[in-house]
């Protein structure tokens, strides 16, 4: 059998990709858990199960993501993407595994005009960022060994931006899309290849993991209709105009772009161009 490979939140759109990469490498066995078998916002739950496991390297996808929903239930984001991984960072410890957690460009304050760096000072401006922010600082005071990448607009095998899009376009001629907040798209799979060439390294520390390249989301959307032959017309609308139309919506960064800056630094990995990983995703 090869290492063992804990992933929390497998049933996620980064467990199901990482589920695939590492499906091809004997070196590594793919033990995924989800909310109903570990609750990772349990302390004695989370270190029983992983001194039972005994495994070479433990990589948390697990998180609160729903950034207006992080806004209205704050304490249940905390528990979720603060001590989740702390008791993660601690049982990694205890067992003296490695560990990979997955953080956020909404650490910034996305209020920058260039990519931000690894080194750049984190001050969120949303709840999800406030806790995915303590999060990191758990990790970081309690794991020795920890990989921290932080990653944006996420899409892969499950619910997220394109697919939402996609569908919105089978039922409307005009979307209004937002074309004031810049970042970086980002392929599910090609941060599971990057997890992958780390996870055998000792290149221990924080990481930016993005597609290479930055766009809006209007810009976004407009190359996924290319790709998928759609006619429906992009409206380029201001964070402003989204926030009148969707009240409740939480505050987004208007410049969250990230530079794999430790990856070119530290590593031979790198990541596609954004261009080039949806048109492999709606492929």
């Amino acid at each position: 059998m090869g290492k063992k490979i804990v992933v929390t939140g497998c049933n996620g759109q980064l467990g199901r990709a990482l589920q695939k990469e590492l499906a091809a490498d004997s070196g590594y066995e793919y033990i995924g858990t989800d909310v109903d078998e570990l609750d990772i916002t349990s302390s004695s739950a989370v270190l029983e199960y992983v001194r039972g496991i005994k495994p070479y390297a433990i990589v948390n996808c697990a998180a609160y993501t729903n950034v207006d929903g992080c806004e209205k239930n704050e304490d249940l984001a905390m528990k979720i993407n603060a001590i989740g991984p702390r008791n993660l960072a601690v049982a990694a410890s205890d067992a003296d595994a490695k560990l990979v957690h997955i953080s956020t460009d909404y650490v910034f304050p996305g209020n920058g005009d260039r990519p931000y760096k690894e080194f750049d000072t984190p001050s969120p401006k949303s709840a999800y960022g406030r806790t995915k922010l303590e999060g990191e600082r758990f990790v970081s005071c309690f794991s020795d060994r920890f990989f921290m990448i932080r990653t944006a607009w996420l899409y892969g095998d499950g619910k997220n931006f394109v697919k939402t899009m996609l569908a919105l376009s089978e039922k409307n001629d005009k979307i209004g899309v937002v074309d004031d907040q810049l970042g970086n798209p980002t392929s599910a799979a090609e941060l599971a290849r990057a997890i992958h060439l780390l996870l055998p390294t000792d290149e221990y520390g924080i990481y930016h993991g993005t597609c290479e390249g930055i766009c809006s989301w209007a810009e976004f959307t407009e190359e996924i209709f290319r790709l998928a032959g759609r006619n429906t017309f992009v409206e380029r609308i201001s964070s402003e105009e989204y926030k009148r139309r969707f009240p409740e919506s939480a505050d987004r960064p208007s410049y969250s772009a990230l530079e794999n800056y430790m990856f070119k630094l530290n590593t031979d990995i790198r990541f596609k161009d954004w261009h080039d990983a949806i048109a492999e995703y709606l492929g």
